[in-house]
């Protein structure tokens, strides 16, 4: 009898646990699919899918129960984004044979995207203390590195970015996260 009341008990609680963490995943892709469709009417420079596709794969997602937790997120999506850009942009530069014009291009953009770390990092501080017009001005600074950075490469005809789509990545991911917080502000 008490392993009978022990199953039932163990199943009610399981089932109970499951409706509610199906609860919190419908709620957060809903949060998710306005919050990418508000970002994409107000801003033709943002992709939806990319918008949706970024922020469903980042870490912590599930713990986003409202705009301003999106919004955190989305910064922080930036920052990986940015450290992995400037990782990538040290290998690049380990290869002798590399174009002098590139070789330009990449210092140039390996500096740009090491001042974006610490403006991401103040980025977070005012976003948290709810400085928002701050982490505007950060954020903002992290978008324009990663257009001076692909723009380094176009001043030189036939020369193809080696960075273009985590330079795209990057100028999106701003871009999504300037409009959460332009929502915020509101």
């Amino acid at each position: 009898m008490r392993s009978l009341f022990f199953l039932l008990l163990l199943f009610f609680s399981f089932h109970s646990t499951t409706t509610s963490i199906n609860r919190n995943r419908n709620r957060n892709r809903n949060l998710i699919k306005q919050t990418c469709k508000n970002c994409s009417q107000n801003d033709p420079n943002i992709s939806y899918k990319f918008c949706i596709t970024s922020l469903q794969a980042a870490p912590n997602i599930s713990r986003a129960d409202n705009l301003r937790e999106l919004g955190m997120i989305s910064i922080k999506l930036i920052r990986h984004n940015v450290t992995d850009t400037r990782l990538h942009i040290k290998e690049l530069l380990k290869n002798k044979k590399l174009d002098p014009y590139i070789r330009a291009c990449l210092n140039d953009c390996f500096e740009l995207y090491s001042d974006s770390i610490p403006a991401l990092r103040q980025a977070i501080k005012d976003y948290k203390a709810k400085h928002y017009e701050d982490a505007n001005i950060e954020v903002s600074s992290v978008l324009d590195a990663s257009t001076t950075c692909e723009d380094g490469f176009k001043e030189k005809k036939g020369v193809v970015s080696p960075l273009k789509k985590r330079n795209n990545a990057s100028f999106q991911l701003s871009a999504i996260s300037l409009s959460i917080i332009n929502m915020l502000l509101g």
